[in-house]
């Protein structure tokens, strides 16, 4: 049986797509770990990644290309064991969609993996330069190193 994880951003083009590479590429073989990643919003659902993510991905190794945006949904919460969210505002639109305690308790802010109960915001670098990106990658490279030691110590 495989842990699902699922990253979660307002768009799916920037923050989650990188999640979502990053922690994939951390993952060995055996730890038997499928990721995936959403929007709030389907504004961009069907488009591929940011090119800024896109690059900077690549510049780390990793292939973020072939990712396509989607929306969450109600059944993601059962398809997915833990979904982690970039802001609190995503953490807010995701929490109301959830049909009970259970699924709630899947739901975190990513970066509380590094800060715990800090409920800090991985930045939304759509708007900035390429810098912004650098910084996003930095964090959630982060964020995934914690998030693989708990997946593979949950074993």
């Amino acid at each position: 049986m495989s842990t699902k994880v699922l990253m979660v951003c307002l768009g799916n083009i920037c923050r989650s797509p990188l999640a979502h590479g990053i922690l994939e590429s951390k993952i060995e073989p055996e730890m038997q770990v499928k990721v995936d990643s959403a929007g709030t919003a389907a504004w961009h659902s069907g488009k591929q990644p940011d090119e800024r993510s896109i690059a900077i991905a690549k510049q780390n190794g990793i292939d973020i290309s072939n990712q396509k945006a989607r929306q969450f949904t109600v059944e993601d919460f059962n398809a997915f064991d833990y979904i982690y969210v970039m802001d609190q505002s995503n953490y807010k639109d995701v929490m109301k969609l959830a049909p009970n305690d259970a699924t709630r308790a899947k739901v975190e802010i990513i970066l509380n993996e590094i800060y715990p109960e800090e409920n800090r915001e991985v930045p939304d670098p759509y708007y900035g330069g390429t810098s912004g990106f650098t910084t996003v990658y930095n964090l959630l490279d982060q964020a995934c190193d914690k998030i693989i030691h708990k997946l593979k110590n949950a074993k």
